[in-house]
């Protein structure tokens, strides 16, 4: 969809742009991290960069894309202003870098995250599992017994349970 579809003048579409782009920074102030400040530590390797907070990190070129084949000059030349801190910015070589992205690797948060936050699979979950098979498996569940209807008879939970599957997808994965 473009803005003449909707009706508007290229200037009260960019209006409407920019304070979009205003209010996601202000909430992006508070909950992300933004550079104030990078530099290249040639004597280090490294390029530097300090957030809002007063905490600085480093890292090699090696680890930013376009930064690779950089000569210290160039990485020198790091702008930290770039939307608004979100990313670190050289203009000579076409490059930026996600200053959240960079810290989310940098610190390695895949790796400890489903530690912290419960792992779907573990080796204590795959040990009872195991334990729970040889037992014969998760015990089924016994059906209430209704006076007056035949033991054969489905609960009707059951029953709604299987026609209510039948004519549903799986609301997480799409299939059944």
């Amino acid at each position: 969809m473009t803005y003449e579809n909707l009706n508007l003048t290229f200037e009260e579409a960019a209006r409407i742009v920019e304070e979009s782009r205003k209010l996601r920074t202000v909430d992006g102030d508070m909950v992300e991290p933004r550079a104030v400040k990078a530099w290249y530590d040639a004597k280090r390797n490294l390029v530097m960069f300090q957030v809002r907070n007063g905490c600085v990190f480093g890292f090699p070129p090696s680890e930013g894309m376009g930064l690779e084949t950089a000569t210290p000059e160039q990485l020198a030349r790091v702008d930290p202003d770039f939307w608004g801190g979100e990313a670190l910015h050289w203009e000579e070589l076409d490059a930026d870098i996600s200053v959240p992205g960079i810290m989310f690797d940098l610190l390695n948060v895949r790796g400890w995250y489903a530690k912290w936050m419960g792992s779907a699979t573990s080796e204590a979950k795959a040990a009872a599992a195991r334990a729970n098979g040889k037992k014969g498996g998760r015990p089924r569940s016994k059906p209430v017994e209704s006076p007056g209807k035949p033991k054969d008879v489905a609960h009707p939970r059951a029953k709604a349970r299987a026609a209510g599957r039948a004519g549903r997808r799986n609301r997480v994965t799409g299939g059944d």
